[in-house]
Protein backbone atom coordinates (compact mmCIF):
# COMPACT_ATOMS: atom_id res chain seq x y z
CA UNK A 1 0.00 0.00 0.00
CA UNK A 2 1.33 3.62 -0.79
CA UNK A 3 1.73 6.25 1.34
CA UNK A 4 -1.11 9.07 1.09
CA UNK A 5 0.01 11.24 -1.54
CA UNK A 6 3.10 9.04 -3.15
CA UNK A 7 2.35 9.07 -6.40
CA UNK A 8 -1.27 10.10 -6.46
CA UNK A 9 -2.67 13.19 -7.70
CA UNK A 10 -6.08 13.26 -6.21
CA UNK A 11 -9.65 14.86 -7.76
CA UNK A 12 -11.28 15.80 -4.12
CA UNK A 13 -14.99 15.27 -3.95
CA UNK A 14 -17.00 16.78 -0.95
CA UNK A 15 -20.64 15.46 -0.56
CA UNK A 16 -23.28 14.72 2.22
CA UNK A 17 -25.21 11.49 2.24
CA UNK A 18 -28.25 9.69 4.07
CA UNK A 19 -27.99 6.45 5.75
CA UNK A 20 -31.75 5.21 5.57
CA UNK A 21 -32.62 1.85 7.04
CA UNK A 22 -35.57 0.41 7.99
CA UNK A 23 -36.30 -3.78 8.68
CA UNK A 24 -32.16 -4.41 8.05
CA UNK A 25 -32.86 -2.33 4.56
CA UNK A 26 -30.85 0.25 3.43
CA UNK A 27 -31.72 2.76 0.71
CA UNK A 28 -29.60 2.86 -2.18
CA UNK A 29 -29.39 4.81 -5.45
CA UNK A 30 -28.36 3.07 -8.77
CA UNK A 31 -25.17 5.17 -9.70
CA UNK A 32 -24.76 5.48 -13.40
CA UNK A 33 -21.52 7.44 -13.54
CA UNK A 34 -18.20 7.80 -12.07
CA UNK A 35 -16.04 5.43 -10.30
CA UNK A 36 -19.02 4.09 -8.43
CA UNK A 37 -20.92 2.96 -11.54
CA UNK A 38 -23.36 0.35 -11.68
CA UNK A 39 -22.72 -0.27 -7.72
CA UNK A 40 -25.13 0.94 -5.51
CA UNK A 41 -24.77 4.09 -3.70
CA UNK A 42 -26.12 6.46 -0.75
CA UNK A 43 -28.59 8.77 -1.88
CA UNK A 44 -26.50 12.57 -1.53
CA UNK A 45 -24.28 14.18 -3.37
CA UNK A 46 -22.39 17.69 -3.33
CA UNK A 47 -22.85 20.49 -1.28
CA UNK A 48 -23.49 23.89 -3.80
CA UNK A 49 -22.33 27.01 -3.25
CA UNK A 50 -24.48 28.96 -1.23
CA UNK A 51 -26.20 25.96 0.29
CA UNK A 52 -25.67 24.27 3.77
CA UNK A 53 -25.30 20.78 4.54
CA UNK A 54 -28.67 20.14 5.55
CA UNK A 55 -30.20 21.95 2.46
CA UNK A 56 -27.90 20.10 0.36
CA UNK A 57 -29.27 16.37 2.00
CA UNK A 58 -32.53 17.36 1.29
CA UNK A 59 -31.93 18.55 -2.09
CA UNK A 60 -30.02 15.11 -3.27
CA UNK A 61 -32.44 13.24 -1.38
CA UNK A 62 -35.48 14.75 -3.40
CA UNK A 63 -33.74 14.64 -7.03
CA UNK A 64 -32.02 10.88 -6.19
CA UNK A 65 -34.81 9.43 -4.54
CA UNK A 66 -38.04 11.57 -4.50
CA UNK A 67 -38.50 11.10 -1.08
CA UNK A 68 -38.70 13.75 1.80
CA UNK A 69 -36.52 13.18 4.99
CA UNK A 70 -35.73 14.22 8.27
CA UNK A 71 -32.24 14.12 9.33
CA UNK A 72 -31.85 12.31 12.97
CA UNK A 73 -28.34 12.78 13.34
CA UNK A 74 -24.83 13.34 12.23
CA UNK A 75 -22.90 10.17 12.11
CA UNK A 76 -19.16 11.36 11.04
CA UNK A 77 -17.35 11.83 8.53
CA UNK A 78 -14.76 9.16 6.11
CA UNK A 79 -12.79 9.67 3.49
CA UNK A 80 -12.39 7.23 0.79
CA UNK A 81 -9.45 7.15 -1.41
CA UNK A 82 -10.00 4.90 -5.01
CA UNK A 83 -7.86 4.78 -8.59
CA UNK A 84 -10.47 6.63 -10.91
CA UNK A 85 -8.65 9.07 -13.99
CA UNK A 86 -10.70 12.12 -13.79
CA UNK A 87 -9.12 15.43 -15.66
CA UNK A 88 -5.19 15.02 -14.69
CA UNK A 89 -5.43 13.01 -11.67
CA UNK A 90 -5.22 9.25 -10.68
CA UNK A 91 -7.41 8.79 -7.74
CA UNK A 92 -10.87 10.28 -6.37
CA UNK A 93 -10.69 11.83 -2.14
CA UNK A 94 -13.92 11.32 -1.66
CA UNK A 95 -14.55 12.81 1.39
CA UNK A 96 -18.57 11.76 2.83
CA UNK A 97 -20.03 13.85 5.25
CA UNK A 98 -22.55 11.07 6.62
CA UNK A 99 -26.38 11.42 8.09
CA UNK A 100 -28.51 9.48 9.55
CA UNK A 101 -32.21 10.36 8.12
CA UNK A 102 -35.50 8.56 8.25
CA UNK A 103 -38.27 9.09 5.25
CA UNK A 104 -41.03 11.42 6.61
CA UNK A 105 -43.47 10.66 3.67
CA UNK A 106 -43.71 8.62 0.41
CA UNK A 107 -42.22 9.79 -2.88
CA UNK A 108 -43.65 12.73 -4.08
CA UNK A 109 -41.42 13.95 -7.04
CA UNK A 110 -40.26 12.89 -10.22
CA UNK A 111 -36.33 11.85 -9.96
CA UNK A 112 -33.91 14.64 -11.69
CA UNK A 113 -30.64 13.08 -11.06
CA UNK A 114 -28.19 12.63 -13.70
CA UNK A 115 -25.96 9.69 -12.20
CA UNK A 116 -28.47 7.97 -11.08
CA UNK A 117 -30.90 5.46 -12.43
CA UNK A 118 -33.51 4.82 -9.63
CA UNK A 119 -33.35 3.96 -6.34
CA UNK A 120 -34.16 0.75 -4.09
CA UNK A 121 -33.71 -1.39 -0.99
CA UNK A 122 -31.03 -4.06 -0.54
CA UNK A 123 -30.74 -6.22 2.28
CA UNK A 124 -27.91 -5.10 4.62
CA UNK A 125 -26.76 -8.98 4.03
CA UNK A 126 -26.56 -8.47 0.81
CA UNK A 127 -23.69 -5.65 0.53
CA UNK A 128 -20.35 -6.24 -0.56
CA UNK A 129 -17.50 -4.61 -2.24
CA UNK A 130 -18.70 -6.03 -5.59
CA UNK A 131 -22.10 -4.72 -5.46
CA UNK A 132 -21.28 -1.68 -3.55
CA UNK A 133 -19.83 1.89 -3.18
CA UNK A 134 -17.30 2.19 -0.05
CA UNK A 135 -20.34 4.65 1.58
CA UNK A 136 -22.42 1.87 1.52
CA UNK A 137 -20.17 -0.53 2.77
CA UNK A 138 -19.21 1.96 5.36
CA UNK A 139 -23.05 2.19 6.13
CA UNK A 140 -23.28 -1.51 6.31
CA UNK A 141 -20.34 -1.24 9.14
CA UNK A 142 -22.36 1.41 10.67
CA UNK A 143 -25.58 -0.11 10.60
CA UNK A 144 -23.61 -3.54 12.16
CA UNK A 145 -21.75 -1.96 15.21
CA UNK A 146 -23.58 1.84 15.84
CA UNK A 147 -20.61 3.09 15.43
CA UNK A 148 -18.57 4.75 12.35
CA UNK A 149 -14.72 3.31 12.30
CA UNK A 150 -14.09 4.09 9.01
CA UNK A 151 -12.23 7.32 9.18
CA UNK A 152 -9.82 6.82 5.93
CA UNK A 153 -10.18 3.69 3.38
CA UNK A 154 -7.56 3.69 0.29
CA UNK A 155 -8.50 1.35 -2.58
CA UNK A 156 -5.69 0.42 -4.27
CA UNK A 157 -7.43 -2.12 -6.28
CA UNK A 158 -10.99 -0.72 -6.76
CA UNK A 159 -12.26 -1.32 -10.26
CA UNK A 160 -15.29 0.29 -12.04
CA UNK A 161 -17.77 -2.32 -12.68
CA UNK A 162 -18.90 -2.67 -16.31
Amino acid sequence: MQKVGEGMKYHRHLGVYGICCQDNQLLVVHKTDGPYRNRFDLPGGTIERDESIIQAIYREFQEETGFVINVNHNIGVSEFIVPYSLRDCSHIQHIAILLEVSLEGSCESILISDDTAGWSWINVDEIGEDNSSPLVQAAKAYLETDHLEWISVTYDNWKVAE
